[in-house]
C-alpha cells in the first residue's frame, strides 16, 4: 500500500507525518488497486493489503478478530435483526487497540521510536499498553483533574503521564506540533494511522457477511475517527471492486453533547462546536469533534443517519444488552442499541434489516451507571432447594 495521504474533501495529497489538509479537514491513507485478504494472518493483519504498515508481531497480533454475535433476543426491542460486533474482546477492552496496533507498527520504523496520545480513557490505556509490549517510550497527556481510578489504570503500563493544567481542548493541535519537534508519533483520535487501523472493524463486519452485506452498521461517534474508518473501509473495498453492497452508516451521540447529530438534523454541511451537558456517555461527549464533518459526510454518502439519544435510553439499552444478550458494554457502547431503536422507530431501519451494532468497549472496567440497587436475600444452605424453586 502507498504511504500517500489524501483529503477526502478536496482530494489534495500529502505524505506522512502530515495529518490535516490545508482546507482544515483530516487526512487518510490512499490504497492500491488490489486487495486479497490473508486468512492465515492474525487479527486485523488479514487486511494487510489495505494497511500502511507491516505486522510488527507481539501484542499487535491480538488486535482485531473480534466476534460478531447474532443477538436475536434484541430484535423486538431494536426493531431490526441485530448482530453485535463485540470490540470489548481486545486486550485493553476497546476498539482503540486497532488504531494503536497500526500506530505502534509505524513508530517502530522511525529513527526515534516513541508514541503518545491525548486521552484520559480507552485510548490512553491502549497506547500505553501496546507501547509497553513493544518496548517503546510512551507519553500520555491527561487533564489535571483526571480521576485517580483512571490514572491508576493508565499508569500500570508505566508510560510518561503528564497532567496538563490549562485548556485541554487545545492539546489536540499542540500535541501534533510537539510530536513533530520531538519525534513522538501522537496517535490521537483521528490520526491517519489510527483511522487506518480502526477501519478494520468494518472490514471484518463486511467480510463476515460476504457474499452479501449488512443493511446498516450503527456505532457511537465522538471525535469521528472510528466513523471515518467505517467509511474508509467501504470506500477502499469499492475502489478494489470488492464491495457487494453499501451498508448505511448510522452514528449515535448523547443528546447532551451531539454536535454531529445537530448538524445532520439541520442539514448543515459542516459540524459546529457546541456546549456540552452532563451525560453518562462521557467518553463520547466531544463538543468539537476533529473529524465531525467527515463523519457527517460518511452518513450522508451511505444514505445513513446521525441521531442522538437520552441518558435514560442509554441506560435501558445497556441493561438490555446485558440481560438479553449477555454482553457487558461500556455506557457509550450502549448508544448503538439505543440509536438503532430510534432509527427503527423513525423508519430509517426496517424490521427485516440486518443491522450490526458496534459495541466499542467492555463495561467491566467502567463504574456502572446502571448498577442494580437490589439486595439479594441470604438463604440458609438447608433451604437452598426451596429458595431456588421459589425464584423460578
Amino acid at each position: 500500500m502507498t504511504a500517500r495521504l489524501r483529503c477526502y474533501r478536496c482530494n489534495e495529497t500529502y505524505h506522512p507525518p502530515e495529518q490535516r489538509c490545508v482546507c482544515g479537514e483530516p487526512l487518510w491513507f490512499d490504497v492500491g488497486d488490489g486487495f486479497a485478504p490473508d486468512p492465515d494472518a492474525p487479527g486485523l493483519w488479514r487486511f494487510r493489503d489495505l494497511l500502511p504498515v507491516d505486522d510488527p508481531g507481539g501484542l499487535a497480533h491480538a488486535a482485531g478478530g473480534t466476534p460478531l454475535v447474532r443477538t436475536s433476543r434484541l430484535d423486538d426491542y431494536a426493531g431490526c435483526r441485530v448482530h453485535v460486533k463485540d470490540e470489548g474482546e481486545h486486550p485493553t477492552g476497546s476498539f482503540k487497540d486497532r488504531g494503536t496496533a497500526v500506530g505502534v507498527a509505524a513508530a517502530l520504523d522511525r529513527d526515534r521510536p516513541a508514541v503518545g496520545t491525548v486521552s484520559h480513557g480507552n485510548m490512553a490505556m491502549s497506547v500505553a499498553a501496546y507501547a509497553a509490549a513493544a518496548d517503546l517510550d510512551c507519553v500520555v497527556l491527561v487533564p489535571a483533574d483526571i480521576p485517580p481510578e483512571r490514572l491508576r489504570i493508565i499508569a500500570q503500563y508505566d508510560p510518561h503521564v503528564l497532567r496538563i493544567d490549562g485548556d485541554y481542548g487545545r492539546l489536540y493541535d499542540e500535541s501534533l506540533a510537539v510530536g513533530a519537534e520531538t519525534g513522538v508519533t501522537f496517535l490521537n483520535s483521528d490520526s491517519p494511522l489510527r483511522v487506518a487501523g480502526q477501519k478494520t472493524t468494518t472490514l471484518e463486519v463486511l467480510s463476515a457477511f460476504r457474499p452479501e452485506a449488512p443493511d446498516a452498521i450503527v456505532m457511537p461517534v465522538s471525535s469521528g475517527g472510528h466513523a471515518s474508518g467505517a467509511w474508509k473501509a467501504i470506500r477502499d473495498l469499492a475502489a478494489c471492486d470488492a464491495l457487494p453492497a453499501t451498508p448505511k452508516l448510522c452514528f449515535v451521540q448523547s443528546a447532551a453533547c451531539d454536535p454531529i447529530a445537530a448538524a445532520f438534523r439541520a442539514g448543515d454541511d459542516a459540524v459546529s462546536p457546541t456546549t456540552p451537558g452532563d451525560t453518562i456517555a462521557y467518553s463520547i461527549a466531544n463538543p468539537d469533534p476533529p473529524s465531525g464533518t467527515r463523519a457527517l459526510a460518511a452518513a450522508r454518502a451511505t444514505d445513513g443517519a446521525v441521531v442522538s439519544v437520552t441518558d435514560d435510553e442509554i441506560r435501558d439499552a445497556r441493561a438490555r444488552l446485558a440481560r438479553d444478550a449477555g454482553l457487558c458494554v461500556e455506557t457509550a457502547s450502549a448508544t448503538s442499541l439505543a440509536g438503532a431503536r430510534r432509527l427503527a422507530a423513525d423508519g430509517v431501519l426496517a424490521p427485516d434489516d440486518r443491522v450490526v451494532l458496534v459495541a466499542t468497549g467492555s463495561g467491566f472496567k467502567e463504574a456502572s451507571a446502571a448498577a442494580s440497587d437490589a439486595d439479594p436475600p441470604t438463604v440458609p444452605l438447608a433451604d437452598l432447594q426451596g429458595a431456588v424453586a421459589g425464584r423460578l
